[in-house]
């Protein structure tokens, strides 16, 4: 069988960043529901099944990006990574956001009332992915860290308060699908971020803006979905068994 019907989304763009692209294409989500077959989002999406196999297998011809192999990395560095990059990236662009989409409400809603609808998500997703990653800050990363570095270190790892490290991600992942959804809702009412005719140019910037943390946002949800949160609860398995 190919071996390519049996992985899942999430698992092809883990394995090799270049076929992100051809699922973003198709607008097909590779992150928060990662978890289907190319069979199933081709049938769901009505497309043709043999084209998408073409077209990924084009994709992994090209040369590589220049984003690290992070299905390689070690645990505790992608960990580092997603708190420096992502998480500082979210936390820096929140503000900035907020105040020019309320600048837009204010100045453009009487002609594009689904400017408030835009803002009412964003200010919503702004909240919950701040205490959203203050829990991974808090809980779940440090208990990842301390399964990487105790065998290493010759300590045992004490069983935490949540049990098996399968329920904070649970968690984490129902939560990211909820902010997932909420920006598939901003991208509807922005017509997938195209300014109207008569924006001016902060309604342009906020809107690239946007798009850009929607992008940040989908790569992040990547990399703890499809390969963080896999190879943690495989290592929480390797260590019961020792």
């Amino acid at each position: 069988m190919n071996p390519t019907m049996e992985k899942t989304v999430g698992q092809m763009v883990a394995e090799d960043y270049r076929t992100a692209q051809v699922f973003k294409n198709h607008k097909i989500d590779f992150c928060c529901k990662g978890n289907r077959t190319l069979q199933e989002v081709a049938a769901h999406k009505n497309l043709d099944f043999e084209v998408l196999l073409q077209e990924l297998g084009e994709a992994r011809k090209e040369s590589q990006s220049d984003l690290p192999d992070f299905n390689t990395w070690p645990l505790d560095l992608l960990i580092d990574y997603i708190e420096k990059k992502h998480h500082r990236y979210v936390e820096e662009r929140i503000p900035i956001l907020k105040q020019y989409l309320n600048k837009l409400c204010q100045v453009h809603g009487s002609n594009h009332p689904e400017l408030y609808g835009i803002f009412e998500h964003f200010t919503a997703s702004a909240g919950e992915l701040a205490m959203h990653m203050k829990k991974e800050e808090l809980v779940l990363f440090p208990h990842i860290r301390k399964m990487v570095q105790g065998p290493n270190q010759g300590e045992g790892l004490d069983r935490p308060h949540f049990g098996t490290v399968k329920n904070p991600i649970q968690m984490m992942k129902e939560e990211h699908d909820n902010e997932g959804e909420r920006f598939r809702k901003i991208a509807k009412l922005s017509s997938d971020y195209t300014p109207p005719d008569d924006a001016c140019n902060t309604y342009r910037v906020t809107y690239s803006l946007l798009q850009e943390f929607e992008g940040d946002l989908h790569r992040h949800i990547h990399l703890e979905n499809n390969i963080l949160f896999p190879k943690a609860e495989a290592l929480e398995n390797k260590l019961s068994q020792n």
